[in-house]
């Protein structure tokens, strides 16, 4: 798999990540631990989800720049433009999604669960590439990285801390909980282990690829 290959597939796995935030988001049961933050913002100011989830992936940037330091390298600088592509794929997904209103609380679970198989195969598809991190899981390796924590333990930590600022800013702003609810653990705990389980499943074709990429390779140097 060249470069070319490895960055369509990202480019793919980041829009599918949105869409599946959008569903996550339109069940109405609380949005995912990453988006929890930027979805309470759009919903007390005039900025789209999309808007606010750019402003807050800067925001991390900005945040591992300070922690790195001498260590934030080019890798680092390619969140940006990946940042502003995937909040207007948010945005786009979102109008994609604007008749999607579970009124139901059967049919709220069901959107939420088609959200995160479709998160799952998002971040699978991110994982594949193995060109760039969003934001998000970039910020939880430089804090792991820097100070030595174990990832997924550092991971869980960023996922409640997320949740827990939205909720107070939800209960700040509107006195109530929005954006922070059951759909959240739900997400929380079902992406992970979707993404996970679609690596399994093309776990086989994944291989095929990455012979084909060797062989091109050991031909190269051949030559």
């Amino acid at each position: 798999m060249d470069k070319l290959k490895r960055y369509v597939i990202f480019l793919v796995g980041l829009f599918v990540n949105s869409l599946g935030v959008s569903f996550v988001t339109k069940a109405n049961l609380g949005t995912s631990p990453i988006s929890s933050i930027p979805y309470v913002l759009s919903l007390n100011f005039p900025m789209t989800l999309g808007n606010f989830t750019i402003l807050f992936s800067l925001l991390l940037i900005g945040l591992q720049l300070i922690i790195l330091r001498k260590n934030f390298k080019l890798e680092h600088v390619l969140q940006i433009p990946i940042s502003v592509v995937f909040g207007y794929f948010i945005d786009f997904t979102m109008d994609l999604l604007q008749q999607v209103n579970p009124q139901f609380y059967g049919t709220k679970l069901l959107v939420l669960f088609v959200g995160c198989l479709i998160l799952g195969f998002g971040v699978y598809l991110e994982v594949l590439a193995n060109v760039a991190m969003l934001p998000g899981e970039s910020f939880v390796r430089a804090v792991s990285d820097t100070w030595n924590f174990e990832f997924g333990v550092t991971k869980i930590g960023f996922d409640v801390s997320m949740s827990v600022i939205a909720a107070v800013l939800s209960l700040v702003f509107v006195h109530s909980l929005y954006g922070v609810r059951e759909g959240t653990i739900i997400a929380a705990l079902l992406v992970g282990y979707m993404a996970r389980t679609f690596g399994k499943m093309f776990a086989k074709w994944e291989s095929v690829l990455l012979e084909e990429v060797e062989e091109e390779d050991s031909n190269e140097m051949a030559a």
